[in-house]
């Protein structure tokens, strides 16, 4: 978890808008406390920023699943409070892959109002390579899934080979680490019934995902402490985990 090195500045106004809901429901939510409070500053006016944003869409993509307002209640609860708007995106995402299918078609105003930002030709560029959207003609095929990620990734200060570099390396270890999981998986249900595995599978599916995403988080927490300082030596691959 870490805190948003962006300050909010967005109006209530502003951070619907973003959102592409009404003021009416920002408010609603922070009622029944789906939204943190916004920060105050001058002239009492309240404040939000990326957390907040964020935030929203993870509560439109939980909708879309079929969650009940309470149901979406009780999942934010279990979320830790401080998580930045980069650990909520992640966490939308998560919730984005437990559907099957995650496209949509969408012009280039319906994709900057998804990106909650303006989208020049260099940065539509950027998505389509990292396979966020895909060009048809005039429209755009949408992954709403990674959409929030892609989006966070165009202002990171890396060269777009590292960023291609770096999903080619978690499209692999992903990969291994499914098929590894579908085999033990398959080992323990294969004497079922074809629709005890069915439904089995889509209540397994949810799950397995989130332990590799913390599993995954607390391995790179792990190596990040152990990053280079002071001119340190390179990490090289495979290398074991100090204790």
């Amino acid at each position: 978890m870490t805190s948003d090195a962006q300050e909010p500045t967005l109006t209530v106004d502003e951070l619907a808008a973003r959102a592409g809901v009404t003021v009416r429901t920002v408010r609603f939510y922070s009622t029944r406390g789906l939204l943190p409070p916004p920060v105050i500053g001058p002239r009492r006016v309240g404040r939000y920023g990326p957390a907040h944003l964020s935030r929203l869409a993870l509560i439109e993509e939980l909708q879309h699943q079929g969650m009940t307002l309470a149901a979406i209640e009780r999942y934010l609860e279990r979320l830790p409070a401080d998580l930045s708007a980069h650990d909520l995106a992640i966490h939308r995402a998560v919730v984005a892959s437990w559907t099957p299918e995650a496209t949509e078609t969408v012009d280039r105003a319906e994709l900057e109002r998804r990106a909650g930002r303006p989208l020049d030709d260099g940065a539509v560029e950027r998505l389509a390579a990292m396979d966020v959207v895909t060009r048809e003609g005039e429209a755009f095929r949408l992954d709403t899934g990674l959409l929030p990620l892609g989006v966070r990734l165009l202002d990171v200060p890396l060269a777009e080979e590292t960023v291609l570099a770096a999903r080619e390396v978690l499209r692999d270890h992903s990969r291994a680490a499914a098929r590894e999981l579908t085999r033990l998986l398959w080992d323990a249900v294969s004497d079922r019934e074809p629709q005890d595995v069915r439904s089995l599978t889509a209540q397994m599916q949810p799950l397995v995902v989130q332990a590799l995403l913390t599993t995954f988080q607390r391995s790179l927490r792990e190596e990040l402490r152990e990053w280079p300082r002071d001119g340190g030596t390179r990490p090289s691959p495979g290398t074991p985990e100090s204790g």
